[in-house]
């Protein structure tokens, strides 16, 4: 079974480079190395993924469609951002099958913070993959809307929790910046109008007062 996800994720590693590299060009593809550290005992992976290879193109993009029950949402990934390593992770969930069947667990809406926050497989925060790898930020990160970047529970937590932002996110650069939304921003504006659960976070931050269910997500 790894022997097959480690095929997927090198599969995944090199997708569509052919196409983005100029024809008459010889192929340079620069990578970067990443830092996948084992989180298990104290918190094992909530469904069996191996971790991402240690290295991660650093050119070209990648798009990856979330189906939800809203209706599908389509990211780009850029691999030549700040993020590479998150990029390559995000990529490898996908094709592991990590965020089928889960659920976003957070939705804000307040003057500060406009997120839905989704890869959490058991509840807010809880429920990753069994790794986690080191923050990848420049200070100068900002989260308008459509951005989609890391979720993470501190500095070096990050694992398969993200968010997007479907309106706008004034906080401090320490989330890693993956991609954008391409298509199904529609979606988020319906998933936000249908309400959000008071918790004890307050009124504007809570659980979706519909749930939020990503059915499957692929490389698209």
């Amino acid at each position: 079974m790894r022997s097959r996800w480690a095929l997927a994720a090198v599969a995944s590693l090199f997708a569509g480079l052919v196409a983005a590299a100029p024809v008459q060009a010889a192929p340079n593809f620069p990578v970067v190395t990443c830092a996948f550290t084992p989180t298990a005992p104290d918190n094992p992976a909530a469904r069996p993924v191996s971790p991402p290879l240690p290295v991660a193109l650093a050119i070209g993009t990648a798009r990856v469609t979330f189906t939800t029950n809203y209706g599908p949402i389509e990211v780009e990934l850029n691999r030549a951002g700040a993020a590479p390593c998150g990029v390559q992770n995000m990529i490898s969930l996908v094709t592991q099958r990590f965020y089928d069947n889960s659920e976003c667990w957070r939705l804000t809406n307040s003057a500060r913070l406009g997120v839905l926050q989704c890869g959490d497989i058991f509840e807010v925060e809880k429920g990753g993959p069994g790794y986690q790898f080191p923050d990848e930020v420049d200070g100068t990160e900002t989260y308008e809307r459509g951005t989609i970047a890391m979720g993470n529970q501190g500095a070096g937590t990050n694992g398969s929790e993200f968010f997007f932002v479907h309106s706008f996110a004034n906080i401090p650069a320490n989330y890693s910046v993956l991609g954008k939304v391409v298509r199904g921003m529609d979606a988020l504006d319906r998933m936000v109008a249908a309400g959000i659960t008071p918790s004890e976070r307050g009124p504007l931050d809570g659980a979706p007062a519909a749930p939020v269910k990503i059915e499957s997500a692929f490389v698209s």
